[in-house]
């Protein structure tokens, strides 16, 4: 039987992801030291940022996380790896942490009852060590539990978010280049309007399955087929930035150089984008934000599945929207904390007598 590097790759990572299931500061941290360079690059969603080093990653992340939920777990949906079109090597995860949240965490007050917070995180390895880390967690999510999301209502549905229908996210396997374009054609096609004005040169029927969800971070919120896809996303954040540009790795008519790496096993597709879009917040309609007239960068961590028709089924994505308010001028945790002035801002005891 040959090399399989996707196999591999996977078997570096599982003694990590089997630690964080049952969640200790010991067992992860000592994995984690097991795994990552010393000064392994970590690029996290705001207000983290860029950390550099094994120590600083884990106090800064998962110490304060553990002690707000103390009984934390680690729950992955789909787990793909593989090598890139430009040779690197990646793994990606999408999940869910879980916990009962009894402390505050960056502010965000806690609510002492089961609470989840989906993440998607891509490691970046160099033959058995991980060199790179770029990371999502849905934070508005964690807001949005507690009772304190200090922006506009979402247009989306708020949910749990869950595994692919096929329940085999962590067993892909086989050959992903045909899904791969499959995902990047149906990604130049969207890019076609609004130069086209009419909606229907992004030909969404001819990628997606009539039945297919789409689920965005908490603040865009979860839809399902293409009329709750484009009245509850596509329609207002097309309307606010028109001008948007998708996986722009040329420097001829812009000075952002888009930092993107695709890999693909099977019907699963997965793409890093850190930063992977660039639009002129030019107009109103997107979350409540006034048209600022400025230019953004998005960052995104993104999961396809395809069905066995070959039209897309799921998309799950995560944009670092808090990065975003960020660009914009809007300090959303500045927001939480005004929000939260009259509420208790303690821990909540859990009697665990009986």
């Amino acid at each position: 039987m040959g090399f399989n590097k996707s196999q591999q790759l996977k078997e570096y990572m599982s003694p990590l992801l089997s630690a964080m299931r049952d969640f200790s500061e010991q067992s992860v941290k000592k994995q984690i030291e097991h795994l990552f360079i010393p000064d392994c690059q970590i690029k996290m969603c705001f207000p983290f940022g860029n950390i550099t080093g094994v120590e600083g990653y884990f106090d800064t992340t998962y110490k304060p996380l553990l002690k707000a939920f103390p009984n934390l777990e680690r729950r992955d949906l789909i787990v793909l790896a593989g090598e890139t079109p430009e040779g690197n090597d990646w793994v990606a995860c999408m999940g869910n942490y879980f916990g009962t949240f009894i402390s505050p965490f960056l502010d965000i007050l806690p609510t002492g009852h089961l609470t989840h917070m989906r993440f998607h995180e891509f490691y970046r390895f160099k033959r058995d060590k991980v060199i790179e880390v770029q990371v999502i967690w849905d934070l508005p999510e964690l807001m949005m539990q507690s009772n304190s999301w200090p922006m506009a209502p979402q247009l989306g549905r708020f949910i749990c978010t869950p595994g692919p229908i096929s329940n085999d996210g962590l067993s892909a396997e086989g050959d992903g280049s045909e899904s791969m374009l499959k995902i990047k054609n149906m990604l130049t096609d969207l890019c076609k309007h609004p130069t086209d004005p009419n909606p229907k040169i992004m030909n969404l029927k001819k990628h997606w399955h009539p039945q297919f969800n789409w689920y965005g971070p908490a603040g865009i919120g979860a839809s399902r087929g293409i009329p709750g896809f484009r009245n509850w996303h596509q329609i207002p954040f097309l309307n606010a930035m028109p001008d948007r540009t998708v996986d722009d790795k040329s420097d001829f008519q812009s000075k952002w150089k888009a930092d993107t790496h695709w890999i693909a096993e099977g019907l699963y597709v997965c793409e890093t984008g850190w930063p992977n879009m660039q639009m002129r917040l030019s107009f109103d309609g997107w979350m409540g934000i006034a048209p600022v007239n400025k230019e953004i960068f998005l960052r995104s961590l993104d999961f396809w599945k395809l069905g066995e028709d070959g039209l897309i089924r799921e998309n799950w994505v995560l944009v670092d929207l808090l990065d975003m308010y960020k660009q914009v001028g809007i300090d959303v945790f500045q927001r939480l904390r005004e929000l939260n002035k009259s509420k208790s801002l303690g821990d909540i005891y859990m009697d665990d007598n009986y």
